[in-house]
C-alpha cells in the first residue's frame, strides 16, 4: 500500500516523538535533532487476568495511557504540540483486538501475546494428522525444489504465543465477532492498528510490514496475509488490515486529541524498532535486547532465511523499495527472573546485583533454572534453584540467576552462528538488563565477541523516532542516524570461555534433570 508524502508546505518543527507501548510500560520520549531526549513520560501497563492462563489489556486504559504520556512528555520538554514534526509508534507484538467496523466497539479486551487460552487448540493442531500431512508434503516439495519457501511449513508447529491460534479461538468462541466477520464488518488489529484507528477517529485502518510479519499469519516470502493458513484456522481474510511501509505518512492525529494534528510518520514492532534504533542497518549486524524477555535479531539484508528450529524470519522494516529481513531467536524470563529476586528481597536495588555476583568467586555449584513463563504444553514447568547447600547465601543465589542469563545467551548465539550463514558483525545490546555489567561481561566472554551498550537503552522508542524522522525529513538518511549513536560501554572478551565450562556444564545438567522432577 503506497504512502502519502508529508506536507512540505508546513511550518518547520524541531522535535520528534517516539512512543513505545511495551508489555510492562508505555513510554514517550521527545527527541531533538541530535537524538537527545528533551522530555519523557512513563506509565506502567496493567495486565488483567480474568481466568487462569488468560492475559488481557483494557483498551480504554491503554488508550488513556498512550495519550497521557504524549501530552506529559511534550509538557516536560517545555514544548507545544505545534513543535512536533512527527510521531513514531513502537508496539508490543502479537497482542491484538477485534472490533466492529462501523461502530468501532471492541468485541473483547486486547488479548496479550502472553495469553494461554488457545492451549487446547494448539495441542489439538500439533497432534493432528493434517499437520503431519502438511509436514510431509512440504518436506517433499523442499527436497525437490530446494526453495526455502517450503522449508518453514515442513517444520510448522503452533504455539500459544502466536496470534493466529488466539484469533482462531476468537471466531470460535465470541459470537458477535464471528457474526460481524460473516458480514465483512469485523476489524482485526494488533496494538499499532488499533491506535492508528483511534488516533485518526477511524479514518486510517492499517498496519506495517514489521507488525504484520510478527503475527505468524503474514507470509514474509510473498509479503501477504496467508490465505492457506487463514482457511485452515477458519479466519476470514476480510478481517485483516492493509499493510503499509514502516516509515511512512500514516495520516495525522485528529486535532481534538492533542489540540493540533500531529503527523503519524512511523509504525513498527518493538524488536524491529530496537534493531533500527541500534543502527543495525547492515547484514550481519546483531541487536540483543534484554528486557522482560531476551531477543537476538540478526539483520540478514534482502535475504529471508526460513524458520530453522528456534529461529524464525521477520520483516525488519520496509522503507520504499527497501525491505530488510531479520532472523530472530528469543528466550523468556530475563528481566522477569531479576524482578522476582527483588520481590523476594534477595536484594534491594537492581544496581546491587552485579556487585553481589562479583563479590564471590563462583555460585558454589548453585544453578538457577528459569521457568516463570507458564506453558500450555507443560503445566509442570517451573523455575527452581538446584545445588543449594547450608553455606549458600544471597550472593550465590543472585550470581546463579545472572549466570543463567549469560548461559542462555550463549546457547542462542551458538544456534544463530550455526544456522545463519552470514558473518556476524557488531553486537549491540539494549533493554534494562543490559545495564548489568556482570551479565554483559560474561556474555561477551562466552561468545568471544565485543558487545556495545548505548547511553540510552530505550531503543524501541528511539527506533520509532528515527523511522518517523526519516519519513518527515527531520533526519535525512541512515548515515546521519549512525552519527547520532552514543555508546556508553563496550564489553570485550576478558576470559577464555573454557573457564566457564564447569559452571555451564553443571547448569546444563540441571536443565536436563528439571523436567523429571
Amino acid at each position: 500500500m503506497p504512502c502519502e508524502q508529508p506536507d512540505s508546505g508546513a511550518a518547520p518543527a524541531r522535535y520528534v516523538l517516539g512512543v513505545d507501548v511495551g508489555s510492562t510500560a508505555v513510554k514517550c520520549h521527545v527527541y531533538d535533532r541530535a537524538a537527545a531526549i528533551r522530555g519523557s513520560s512513563y506509565r506502567k501497563v496493567e495486565s488483567l487476568y480474568p481466568r487462569p492462563g488468560w492475559v488481557e489489556l483494557d483498551p480504554e486504559v491503554l488508550w488513556s495511557q498512550f495519550t497521557d504520556v504524549i501530552k506529559e512528555a511534550v509538557q516536560a520538554a517545555g514544548l507545544h504540540m505545534r513543535q512536533i514534526s512527527g510521531l513514531g509508534i513502537s508496539t508490543q507484538r502479537g497482542t491484538f483486538i477485534t472490533w466492529h467496523k462501523r461502530t468501532g466497539k471492541p468485541f473483547h479486551n486486547f488479548i496479550s501475546w502472553q495469553d494461554l487460552r488457545s492451549a487446547e487448540l494448539v495441542n489439538s493442531w500439533n497432534n493432528s494428522l493434517l499437520l503431519k500431512g502438511i509436514h510431509v508434503i512440504f518436506t517433499v516439495l523442499h527436497f525437490f525444489t530446494g526453495n526455502d519457501r517450503y522449508l518453514a511449513p515442513s517444520f510448522l508447529t503452533f504455539s500459544t504465543h502466536q496470534t493466529s491460534m488466539k484469533l482462531s479461538w476468537v471466531f470460535k468462541n465470541i459470537h458477535e465477532a464471528e457474526e460481524a466477520a460473516k458480514k465483512n464488518s469485523c476489524c482485526f488489529g494488533t496494538v499499532d492498528t488499533w491506535l492508528l484507528y483511534r488516533l485518526t477517529k477511524g479514518s486510517v485502518y492499517a498496519t506495517d510490514y514489521s507488525n504484520a510479519s510478527s503475527t505468524g499469519i503474514f507470509e514474509p516470502f510473498t509479503k501477504c496475509w496467508n490465505p492457506t493458513l487463514s482457511n485452515l484456522l477458519s479466519i476470514p481474510m476480510s478481517v485483516y488490515p492493509p499493510v503499509k511501509d514502516t516509515s511512512c505518512n500514516f495520516g495525522s492525529t485528529d486535532s481534538e486529541i492533542f489540540g493540533v494534528p500531529i503527523p503519524i510518520m512511523a509504525v513498527v514492532a518493538d524488536q524491529q524498532s530496537a534493531t533500527f534504533g541500534e543502527c543495525c542497518f547492515h547484514p550481519g549486524d546483531v541487536k540483543l535486547t534484554m528486557g522482560t524477555g531476551g531477543f537476538w535479531n540478526v539483520n540478514t539484508g534482502e535475504h529471508l532465511f526460513a524458520s530453522r528450529g528456534s529461529l524464525y524470519p521477520l520483516i525488519g522494516w520496509k522503507i520504499g523499495e527497501e525491505v530488510v529481513y531479520l532472523t530472530e531467536g528469543s528466550v523468556s524470563d530475563i528481566g522477569t527472573a531479576i524482578q522476582w529476586a527483588q520481590d523476594i528481597e534477595l536484594f534491594t536495588n537492581v544496581d546491587e546485583t552485579a556487585e553481589m555476583a562479583q563479590s564471590i568467586a563462583d555460585s558454589q555449584g548453585v544453578c538457577f533454572i528459569p521457568g516463570f513463563q507458564v506453558s500450555g504444553d507443560d503445566p509442570y514447568l517451573c523455575a527452581s534453584f538446584m545445588g543449594l547447600k547450608p553455606s549458600t547465601n544471597r550472593n550465590h543465589l543472585v550470581r546463579a540467576i545472572l549466570e543463567s542469563l549469560a548461559f542462555r545467551n550463549k546457547l542462542l548465539y551458538d544456534i544463530i552462528e550455526k544456522k545463519v550463514h552470514i558473518p556476524l558483525q557488531t553486537i549491540r545490546a539494549d533493554g534494562g538488563v543490559s545495564n548489568n555489567s556482570f551479565v554483559m561481561q560474561m556474555t561477551s566472554d562466552l561468545i568471544n565477541k565485543k558487545i556495545e551498550k548505548p547511553a540510552n537503552v530505550d531503543m524501541s522508542s528511539l527506533g520509532a523516532a528515527f523511522l518517523a524522522g526519516l519519513a518527515s525529513g527531520f533526519w535525512t538518511d541512515k548515515e546521519q542516524l549512525k552519527k547520532l549513536r552514543r555508546v556508553e560501554a563496550v564489553f570485550e572478551p576478558q576470559k577464555d570461555s573454557e573457564e566457564y565450562k564447569p559452571a555451564m556444564d553443571a547448569w546444563l545438567q540441571a536443565m536436563k534433570h528439571l523436567p523429571h522432577w
